[in-house]
């Protein structure tokens, strides 16, 4: 996704970022695709809080998953980072704000 983020898709993707372990979370993902349970161990943190960070940073077009299923059976999620780019500048802030739906935002 790019710069044509709508306001809202915008406030999604800087409240997704606002957080550090959804930014450690990029870093691990960023040269690789990794399933749920190796990254859960490899960032020392539970199964059920990875995945309510990996929904946040999926809802914003960040990661992407995708399911696959082991030679032995077992279901996995595998994640990896979105093509993404973002140029934070106040031209394009302003223009963010011209498409918010809470116009009470503003």
């Amino acid at each position: 996704m790019t710069s044509q983020r709508t306001g809202d898709q915008f406030l999604t993707m800087l409240s997704a970022l606002a957080n550090p372990h959804r930014l450690r979370i990029l870093a691990a993902l960023s040269e690789r695709q990794v399933y749920v349970s190796e990254l859960a161990r490899e960032l020392e943190m539970s199964r059920p809080l990875l995945h309510m960070h990996l929904k946040q940073l999926e809802r914003a077009g960040l990661v992407v998953g995708r399911h696959e299923v082991s030679a032995d059976g077992k279901a996995l999620r595998y994640f990896q980072v979105a093509a993404f780019s973002e140029e934070l500048t106040p031209e394009r802030i302003a223009a963010a704000v011209q498409t918010l739906t809470d116009k009470s935002s503003s």
